[in-house]
């Protein structure tokens, strides 16, 4: 897309509705109570926003500083479920993107990166000791939202060859490979469902599709670092069990080919899922989010097949009115903004140019969303991601933050 000077008025108004984290705060129409140190739905993920505006407007840098200090207004947590999306390490996000290449912040950074780092290596050994025992992970171990592909993702944007970048990568191989008497179920398979509901409630577990909170997310993450050149011992069979994961439960659709969101024991064992069919094309579980990282996956090993396979994917869901129709709200998470976003991040790898023919359209129903939708603080639900995707589209240009890392988009 071309620099679009409607939609940089649209991000100007949602981000003056923004400007005072006091009043914006206060005034919340979200269900959930905002969380200073919260990149999902706090002080720590609107500052993003003013990082990434400030950076081409630097008088802006005065809103910036403001929520970034707002996100520490209280003490610092770094408790053991710390993640990206929580506490210190969100701090340590968005103060790596408020840094960029000058000299600020670099104490707090300093100090942030020690206690993430500290977090990360306890979350490790806690992960290698539940493998060793031979039990079931949660999801909560492992993906982007709440877990150590979160982390990793942190790590790798923040220091790509850091050891302890390897070692992250080092655990997700180890989470590909099946547990012993695992019953040929993948090592990523949850005994819990989709949102932690426990085994009585769940008989068998789940295996988990999504980029937020499944076995994509990891998939990204090793695409991404072994396209940077960051590589760990059986880093490309990691993906490779991923990949013939996601073949063999890949459905073909008149729009093109679609994944589940999850599957349970039942569908496991009957090599058959009960979804119909491609539901909301969503970033968080639908098929763009698991298309944009089998398509990392196909750039960083050379499968030019899959590339094909996945592109076609999310092409197709991109042009499918069915399918669009299913997007009811403008968030980042499971709305417009988010597929936006991926779509964008996809068509600047994409092998054909009809992804990008598709972008206007997609910005179209996103202003369109966001007309009747409540203004609120969150990232992922809420104006602030909204306001994200649209600078991204308005600008042309990728964020100069590197704010879509957390998304794992690039």
């Amino acid at each position: 897309m071309h620099p679009d000077p409607s939609l940089l008025a649209l991000v100007d108004d949602i981000a003056a509705g923004l400007h005072d984290p006091d009043t914006a705060l206060a005034t919340d129409a979200s269900t959930h109570r905002p969380r200073p140190q919260s990149l999902a739905n706090g002080a720590a993920g609107v500052a993003l926003l003013h990082i990434e505006r400030a950076l081409t407007q630097p008088d802006l840098w005065g809103t910036a500083h403001a929520w970034l200090f707002a996100a520490t207004s209280v003490d610092l947590h770094a408790s053991p479920a710390a993640s990206l999306f929580f506490d210190v390490p969100a701090l340590a996000f968005v103060t790596h993107a408020a840094a960029g290449d000058t000299g600020r912040y670099q104490r707090a950074l300093t100090q942030l990166d020690t206690a993430t780092e500290q977090l990360t290596r306890a979350r490790l050994a806690a992960a290698h000791a539940r493998i060793d025992c031979g039990d079931r992970p949660a999801l909560s171990e492992f993906d982007l939202i709440r877990g150590l592909t979160g982390l990793g993702a942190y790590h790798l944007h923040r220091a790509p060859h850091a050891e302890v970048t390897a070692a992250v990568l080092a655990y997700l191989v180890r989470l590909t490979e099946p547990l012993p008497g695992g019953d040929g179920l993948p090592g990523w398979w949850t005994d819990h469902g989709p949102t932690g509901q426990p085994p009585a409630e769940y008989p068998g577990g789940h295996g988990n599709f999504g980029m937020a909170h499944g076995i994509t997310g990891p998939l990204a993450l090793l695409a991404l670092a072994l396209r940077r050149g960051v590589v760990v011992d059986g880093h490309r069979q990691a993906i490779g069990r991923i990949c013939a994961w996601l073949d063999a439960w890949q459905h073909d659709h008149p729009s093109g080919p679609w994944w589940p969101r999850t599957i349970t024991l039942d569908e496991a064992r009957a090599g058959h899922c009960n979804q119909i069919g491609p539901l909301q094309p969503s970033w968080c579980y639908g098929t763009p989010g698991i298309a944009r990282a089998q398509q990392l996956a196909a750039i960083a090993t050379g499968d030019t097949a899959r590339q094909c396979t996945t592109e076609t994917a999310l092409l197709g869901c991109l042009t499918d009115p069915g399918q669009l129709a299913r997007i009811i709200d403008p968030s980042l998470c499971h709305g417009a903004a988010g597929l936006l976003q991926t779509a964008w991040g996809a068509t600047g790898d994409a092998t054909t140019s009809e992804l990008s023919a598709c972008l206007p359209h997609l910005a179209g129903l996103l202003v369109e969303q966001l007309q009747t939708a409540p203004r609120s603080v969150g990232l992922l639900e809420g104006s602030t991601g909204v306001a994200l995707a649209l600078h991204t589209a308005a600008t042309g240009t990728a964020p100069r933050s590197g704010w879509d890392a957390c998304l794992l988009l690039a």
